[in-house]
């Protein structure tokens, strides 16, 4: 892997510790949803920009991820910037309070739910802005929902195949990532199970786990429903579904991605409906060059060129 995927990769990250994106003028969001072992709250932070109700950008973080992840983070300030209203969500159990449930990468109810929220019922249109993980869960949305009011989806480094995905991601080479995703997969995990007697492993066992497709095996699969790992990626991968997606959807592919190599997505891609927009570009995993350059008017980088995007559909 070249070494300027990782540096693409890093780098935002670090920059995020010394110098947070500021986002402001955001109020606390709550919904609840359901789910087989009842009640599930979802938070998050609301930003209202206008008093209209035309347009909103619902924000959804990757795997492991929450709300405060710096790639929402400096999406969010950018559509601050530009007066856009939008919410950035955790998916349940992301928060680390604790709960009934956690999410995984097929679980679209989060998003029915923050949509049907009082809040964001009002919004004519919608438009689903996920990144990893969340951007799988958001074009899985689209696509399964049909939902008219979602107007259109950007997808920045979707797993669209997770089979071959997990694969990838529990190669040695990638252990410094797979640990980071690891450790932040056993806070949502942990805070669960002080709640929970029901959990399908002990948090001693989940933390001795070394591979996303044993994770998936004992800690997502039981708790969902899946018989194995593998009946969960072949029942949840979006990628089966993209040439049958209608909503309007960008997606953009880092080029030097170190988790999420071309090589799993580009054959979802080759398949995909005309609706689907996808941009291989220079960059690594949900990080970019700040001079990105996708085409659209203004100024360079993701979010600004993804916002332009979005403003001419």
């Amino acid at each position: 892997m070249p070494l300027r995927g990782h540096l693409w990769t890093i780098a935002p990250f670090v920059a995020a510790r010394v110098k947070p994106a500021r986002v402001t003028h955001s109020q606390p969001w709550r919904t609840t949803t359901r789910s087989p072992r009842g009640e599930v709250t979802l938070t998050g932070r609301l930003h209202r920009r206008s008093n209209r109700h035309d347009r909103v950008v619902v924000l959804v973080h990757g795997l492991g991820g929450s709300f405060e992840s710096h790639y929402i983070r400096t999406a969010s300030e950018e559509l601050a910037r530009r007066d856009v209203d939008h919410v950035r969500i955790n998916l349940r159990g992301a928060d680390r309070l604790g709960g009934n449930d956690y999410y995984h990468a097929g679980l679209i109810d989060d998003l029915a739910a923050t949509l049907e929220s009082e809040e964001l019922r009002p919004f004519r249109e919608v438009i689903l802005w996920g990144s990893s993980l969340g951007a799988h869960v958001s074009l899985r949305y689209a696509a399964l929902t049909r939902d008219p009011r979602v107007r259109a989806v950007v997808a920045v480094c979707p797993p669209l195949d997770l089979a071959p995905g997990a694969v990838e991601i529990d190669h040695w080479s990638r252990r410094p990532y797979l640990g980071h995703m690891l450790r932040a997969l056993n806070e949502i995990y942990a805070s669960v199970a002080r709640t929970r007697r029901d959990v399908p492993i002990s948090i001693a066992r989940a933390r001795s786990i070394r591979s996303i497709r044993r994770w998936d095996n004992e800690v997502v699969a039981p708790w969902h429903g899946f018989a194995s790992a593998d009946d969960y990626y072949d029942k949840v991968s979006v990628g089966p579904h993209l040439p049958s997606l209608e909503t309007r959807s960008l997606v953009v592919v880092g080029r030097d991605d170190p988790m999420i190599p071309v090589s799993v997505v580009h054959p979802a891609l080759a398949r995909a409906s005309r609706a689907v927009d996808a941009r291989t570009v220079a960059g690594g995993h949900v990080g970019f060059s700040s001079s990105l350059d996708l085409g659209e008017r203004g100024a360079l980088g993701l979010d600004p060129q993804v916002c332009a995007w979005l403003e001419r559909i």
